[in-house]
């Protein structure tokens, strides 16, 4: 795809792989972008592997395909870095996105020599602390933009808690806690940047 990005999403069902990736395309979609944002079905359960996709782009869109050679990877799970080829066709301009508390060193025999960027971000412990529960999607979500640029953090910022305060209307505490884990996941890629 030429004027856009393309992000390939890993994760274990009921993780939120698949909802960070319909977010980003709602809130990609409300800053005037063209998106798609899709889950790859299989027999998916539970604790199983999964596979999501978004596009975004200035442009219309025609390709409606799985992504084979995405821009940047966003690995929500580490365990799969064992199981899953995660940067299959993973473009070296691009980066890979891991949710890990380990270090890109620490990391690096796990990627299959790939060269291009990583980062690692503790979803963890950051949804730990900004919800007292082990979410790591909003994080994650947070840390793609980031790393994307995909959109300024402060559209970004502003789309998510219309977007939270719509979905969690009658849980405010939730969408404090959201917001709380995208500010603190911003900070701590920005803090490697």
């Amino acid at each position: 795809m030429k004027n856009g990005i393309e992000i390939r999403w890993h994760g274990r069902g009921g993780q939120g792989a698949k909802t960070a990736a319909l977010l980003l395309a709602d809130v990609a979609f409300k800053t005037g972008q063209n998106v798609q944002g899709f889950p790859e079905y299989g027999p998916e359960r539970m604790g199983a592997p999964i596979t999501a996709y978004n596009r975004i782009s200035r442009d219309v869109i025609r390709v409606h395909s799985n992504i084979y050679h995405p821009d940047y990877v966003v690995v929500v799970d580490e365990t799969l870095l064992e199981s899953v080829d995660v940067t299959a066709g993973l473009k070296k301009e691009g980066a890979i996105i891991i949710n890990t508390p380990k270090s890109k060193e620490e990391i690096m025999g796990h990627l299959k020599g790939y060269e291009g960027a990583v980062y690692t971000v503790d979803g963890r412990k950051i949804s730990v602390e900004a919800l007292g529960k082990n979410f790591p999607n909003s994080p994650m979500l947070a840390a793609t933009v980031a790393v994307s640029k995909v959109m300024p953090r402060d559209e970004f910022i502003t789309e998510m808690r219309a977007s939270y305060e719509h979905k969690f209307a009658k849980k405010p505490e939730v969408v404090d806690g959201n917001m709380k884990a995208l500010e603190m996941a911003f900070d701590a890629i920005e803090a490697v940047m």
